[in-house]
């Protein structure tokens, strides 16, 4: 029986085409001719631009868009160019539109003489989920570009929530504008003790609940109900395909529009933890097994354990994509959970947000520290006085017992690891009625900020330099004060995001080690998320499952006949290596690293390439009993016959990871064209060092008889040694597309010792 993960550890504006005309081929007829018209004139990349034209000067609205259509086809040269490129119409109030232009179409735009300005649209006040911006999905963009176009938000797509339930009254599962519930669902709501038939809706199209084969002392702090008493079933459905909801914020921090990344999806609940979190592969086997006969599309499953495989196998045999959490035990290697390649595995990044707090010190020194805290009613630290500073031996409880916090502020140096004594000392300073606690440590990561701990009280975290500070200041001062006042929301590009979170699982995966587990890297730390009727900040690599299986769901309502190896290989080639500064994207640890595969798979999730990534690696989903059925069955302590079995890394996955390499391996990959018809792809090879790695042909050339090419990969150890393992990549490009799988590769020369760091 196994528990839920640990819990804690402006952008551009598009519009929603108003033409009748929808569907992937006018999606893709529209980015050519994009393509088309912006070589015309002179190319370059496409910003969105606001051009201005005063007051309104026709009498009726359409007059006035047909006069915006008039005026951009004289700049692009044709009228499809011109519908292609508008995505707004200023028509009432005032007289302008935005559109997708380059520099030099800008400029001469601003030459004409109906044209009194044109200027780049600019980044303004944050929206709240942060993380959906980061990516590049706003939620005004529906029906502007490829991934909105012909889906709006993944209506109609079943996402089906494996967790401890959903609070059905939230704002964030509104279903407002929504229409019948597919009729394809197959799927029921559960009544319970404080759950009624009312309690779906056309959001919520089903709801569930199991509870047999949990211990009492769990289901007496819950109810006998799909209701979500925990808040974390809640907090990742609507991460994964919440309503969009005005004005949301934790105490007025992360303020914005919170929603998910579907948020036209539809809703399945299978409440299979309780309480704390208590769930068991019992459980969680039922809900599959639901899941499956209900009809669900997509399945978000954060938690951590790896012996409902066999399950989740039958349902991505069935046609639905299974997303997990990859685990909270990083940043030590072996630790990645989930490491089935027939799910998609997810590690936790950070995004471009942090919550800066001020903290004056008694001689009138200011440091910046991060922390949650705002000044509630009930708060200790409701007075903005100074209050007393008091530093123990140690913030052990064996030594910290007996400390007198009153009204006071406690500060502690730990390691960050140290998450049981950050708890243990917080709940101490609530319990004697403290003022707060300043926690030094290696990193100001807030990813295990323990909120429930801390409400009341002012968490603040520093790195150990500021730390350093406050205690020469402690050791100067007789009677050692400081002040803490609110924590502040600062998003943008100057903060260097992504980054790998620490506490985020690791690979190898001890059950596959010849699979690169994790397969994809999301947003997980400090998530705004439904939780009840309010919103709440959460951390945790079961914050980064739902914004990729809102992702899942974007994919499956604009590609309906991809098979899900397709869309984990677009999600993985796809995937970010580098941040927008063109710098390699980080992983946090002891001490802080460029990423490597084994850190995020195949990078950052990039929505927008992985909805059209010119190849996919795809696989026949049967084609995994050929490699796995021994490691399946073998739970189940049934014996099977391994001969003829072959290495999993034979296996066509968007990655290849060679633990034993002695001699040289070749191995066969096969490609799908996706993209353009008539393509040609190139191989750039990046080998992992002390490995040759060569690729034959090196060449593909698709038109419209050859959709499919197959290619062979030698892995040859150019040292002898007992290795590491070392990181490559292979790449199909051209001048439209990147196609990156990463490679991984571990020499050796004898069994009884291998490092995996």
């Amino acid at each position: 029986m196994k528990r839920l993960l640990p819990l804690r550890p402006s952008a551009m504006v598009l519009h929603h085409s108003s033409s009748s005309r929808s569907g992937v081929a006018w999606v893709l007829q529209l980015l050519c001719l994009w393509t088309l018209s912006f070589r015309a004139h002179g190319g370059g990349p496409r910003k969105l631009y606001i051009a201005y034209l005063g007051h309104v000067k026709h009498g009726h609205p359409d007059d006035v868009v047909a006069s915006h259509h008039d005026l951009l086809t004289t700049l692009l040269g044709s009228k499809e160019g011109s519908s292609a490129s508008m995505v707004y119409n200023y028509k009432h109030g005032f007289s302008g539109f935005a559109a997708m232009l380059t520099a030099d179409q800008a400029k001469q735009l601003a030459e004409f003489p109906e044209v009194i300005s044109v200027q780049p649209s600019k980044r303004h006040t944050p929206t709240t989920t942060r993380s959906w911006d980061f990516l590049g999905l706003n939620h005004q963009m529906m029906g502007s570009d490829m991934l909105h176009g012909s889906n709006s938000g993944g209506e109609d797509v079943i996402i089906g929530v494996i967790d401890t339930g959903i609070w059905p009254e939230s704002r964030s599962f509104s279903d407002s504008g929504y229409g019948p519930v597919p009729s394809r669902w197959k799927g029921k709501c559960q009544v319970g003790h404080d759950w009624g038939s009312k309690n779906c809706s056309r959001k919520i199209v089903g709801a569930r609940f199991y509870s047999a084969g949990v211990p009492d002392q769990f289901l007496e702090t819950d109810s006998l109900s799909p209701r979500d008493h925990n808040g974390h079933g809640t907090h990742c459905a609507s991460t994964a395909a919440g309503s969009a909801v005005e004005a949301a914020s934790f105490h007025g921090l992360a303020k914005g529009v919170a929603r998910g990344g579907a948020p036209r999806a539809r809703i399945a609940v299978y409440k299979s933890f309780w309480g704390l979190g208590f769930g068991n592969t019992a459980t969680v086997l039922a809900a599959i097994d639901d899941a499956i006969h209900d009809g669900v599309d997509v399945l978000s499953m954060s938690f951590g354990v790896d012996e409902n495989s066999f399950g989740v196998l039958h349902a991505v045999q069935k046609g639905i994509t299974v997303v997990y959490a990859g685990g909270n035990e990083g940043p030590r290697p072996q630790t990645v959970r989930n490491g089935a390649p027939w799910a998609i595995t997810v590690a936790a990044s950070k995004i471009d947000r942090s919550f800066p707090t001020m903290i004056m010190l008694g001689n009138k020194q200011e440091i910046v520290g991060q922390s949650l805290y705002y000044r509630g009613k009930n708060s200790s630290m409701s007075s903005s006085g100074f209050k007393g500073l008091v530093v123990p031996v140690s913030c052990d409880m064996d030594i910290l017992n007996g400390t007198d916090v009153k009204g006071k502020i406690l500060f502690c140096t730990m390691q960050p690891s140290d998450q049981d004594v950050f708890q243990q000392a917080a709940q101490y300073v609530q319990d004697g009625r403290g003022s707060g606690v300043i926690f030094a440590q290696y990193t100001t990561d807030l990813s295990f900020t323990a909120l429930d701990v801390c409400q009341g009280i002012a968490c603040v975290l520093v790195d150990l330099d500021i730390g350093k500070k406050i205690a020469s200041y402690m050791d100067d001062a007789s009677s050692p004060m400081a002040k803490i006042e609110p924590a502040r929301t600062v998003t943008g590009k100057e903060m260097l995001a992504p980054k790998v979170a620490m506490f985020s699982s690791r690979g190898p995966s001890p059950d596959y080690p010849a699979i690169i587990k994790p397969d994809i890297a999301a947003p997980g730390v400090n998530i705004l998320a439904a939780k009840e009727n309010s919103y709440a900040i959460l951390s945790g690599t079961s914050m980064a499952a739902p914004h990729v299986a809102g992702v899942v769901a974007l994919l499956k309502a604009l590609h309906p006949n991809w098979s899900s190896a397709a869309i984990k290989s677009a999600i993985i080639t796809t995937a970010h290596i580098t941040d927008e500064h063109d710098m390699s994207i980080l992983a946090e640890g002891l001490p802080r690293k460029i990423a490597d595969p084994f850190d995020y798979g195949g990078g950052n999730i990039n929505p927008h390439g992985a909805a059209d990534p010119g190849l996919v690696y795809d696989i026949d989903p049967q084609d995994y009993d050929k490699y796995f059925r021994c490691t399946i069955v073998k739970r189940a302590s049934v014996h099977c016959n391994t001969t003829g079995m072959l290495p999993a890394y034979h296996l066509n996955l968007p990655s290849i990871s060679v633990p034993n390499l002695r001699s040289p391996v070749t191995m066969s990959r096969t490609v799908t064209n996706v993209g353009g018809v008539d393509s040609v792809y190139h191989v750039e090879i990046q080998s992992p060092v002390g490995v040759r790695m060569e690729v034959d042909p090196p060449v593909l050339v698709f038109d419209a008889k050859n959709k499919v090419h197959t290619f062979q990969v030698k892995l040859s150890p150019v040292w002898k040694l007992q290795g590491d393992y070392t990181f490559g990549s292979l790449t199909w490009g051209n001048d439209q597309k990147v196609v990156r799988i990463p490679v991984a590769a571990r020499i050796t020369i004898q069994d009884f010792y291998a490092d995996v760091a």
